[in-house]
């Protein structure tokens, strides 16, 4: 077995071949990884069968045991987003910018792959692909380390992208998996400086932290998702309530579900009844502050801890607040950077949320599961930065690269004494 640093020495020198492919041998990867693994998808089923069987066993269940479970038509999901990333424009070797000083040197912006990523994740099988096509098309390799939870279905997906690899001829440390899964291999990887350009966390609270303690690489960290919904006093009342419902109810284990829902107090005994009724009948518990609780006498008491928590469930905090102001408040408060949401037909309320609002994404009138790479165009994400680094918000192929300065010119000098004198 090789080692860590072994393996992450392969990745890095097929990095060097993957920076080298052009656009279109990099879609045709793509595309055939796709073929590959609907070609191997009863493999794939077979091995998420297992993981899904041991999960059980160990009592994983709710948002994690949703999390892992692959079938037929998430495989046909996974394989469309490989697609989809293929047909993505290419970032690498675009000028964003291009400018010439008055010295007469041409200066431009040019976008490079950033060599290899580290990344990091939880229970989700569908990770292994989303994050190798996203690398490949911005000319980067990958080493994955998946959870125990998922290793098999790990496994399988990256034999199919692997087939893939080597019938084009690039060698499969580009989608480097790793089967060591100790916390003590994991560390080894976050502090291989020399080889590992930056490390991506994507799982729950405590893998995201013990990685940005451990990394001696760059992280880009997304802690949790503590996703609000803001009803104004302007807001239409029937399209608020579907955006309630679509961010708590429709997939409720995942980051971008609505955890808390802020109410305008002049709207609140308007709204709060028939969304409470309309929560209720899809399973969901409310726990409220003292103003939700006197119009919903059936909603639990709200802690402090509620108003900061990523349930993942059918679980909701609510809060009655006195004005706009007051719900910006508790979101700067309690909120995440990930994902804010006003309903209003108030446009400068609207304006005044967005700009007040330093989040990764803010919706205007719609529902907060929008908050997605898929649905943002990028045809798939490999994870959503709540970091001011380089990117912020969901993270595509672009997100991957990095600025570079390329400068032309003609033997301009800085000083012209240095110009040789004959």
């Amino acid at each position: 077995m090789s080692t860590i640093r072994e393996q992450a020495q392969a990745c890095r020198d097929a990095a060097q071949v993957v920076a080298g492919l052009d656009t279109m041998t990099k879609r045709a990867l793509l595309r055939d990884m796709a073929a590959a693994l609907e070609a191997q998808s009863a493999a794939v089923l077979a091995a998420n069968a297992e993981d899904m069987r041991q999960a059980t066993a160990k009592g994983v269940q709710g948002a994690m045991l949703d999390r892992l479970r692959l079938d037929q038509s998430r495989v046909a999901g996974i394989a469309g987003a490989l697609r989809e990333v293929a047909e993505l424009p290419d970032p690498v070797g675009v000028t964003t910018r291009r400018e010439t000083r008055p010295n007469g040197l041409s200066i431009e912006r040019v976008r490079i792959p950033l060599g290899v990523i580290a990344m990091i994740y939880e229970a989700r099988p569908n990770v292994t692909a989303d994050a190798a096509a996203l690398c490949l098309m911005a000319g980067n390799a990958v080493i994955l380390r998946g959870g125990s939870e998922a290793i098999h279905s790990n496994l399988a997906i990256a034999a199919a992208l692997h087939a893939a690899l080597r019938a084009h001829g690039v060698p499969e440390a580009a989608v480097t998996v790793l089967d060591d899964l100790s916390r003590e291999a994991m560390v080894e990887l976050l502090q291989l400086g020399d080889l590992i350009d930056l490390a991506i966390p994507r799982g729950g609270e405590g893998l995201i932290r013990f990685v940005t303690e451990h990394a001696r690489v760059p992280v880009i960290k997304h802690y949790k998702g503590v996703c609000h919904l803001y009803v104004d006093r302007a807001a239409d009342l029937e399209l608020a309530l579907g955006l309630l419902i679509d961010g708590k109810t429709s997939r409720p284990g995942v980051c971008n579900a609505l955890e808390t829902m802020l109410v305008h107090r002049d709207v609140a005994a308007a709204f709060l009844p028939r969304a409470a009724q309309a929560l209720r009948e899809r399973g969901v518990e409310l726990r409220g502050d003292d103003a939700s609780r006197a119009l919903v006498p059936a909603m639990h008491a709200a802690t402090d801890d509620d108003y900061a928590a990523e349930f993942l469930d059918l679980i909701l905090a609510v809060r009655v607040v006195d004005d706009l102001d007051a719900a910006i408040a508790h979101i700067r408060r309690y909120g995440s950077d990930h994902t804010e949401v006003i309903a209003t037909a108030d446009e400068a309320a609207a304006r005044r949320f967005v700009r007040a609002i330093r989040s990764a994404v803010v919706m205007v009138n719609a529902s907060s599961r929008f908050s997605d790479g898929g649905e943002l165009g990028l045809g798939a994400e490999i994870g959503i930065s709540t970091t001011r680094l380089h990117t912020y918000g969901p993270m595509g192929a672009e997100a991957l690269t990095i600025e570079r300065f390329v400068v032309r010119g003609e033997g301009q000098v800085r000083h012209p004494q240095s110009r040789t004198q004959c």
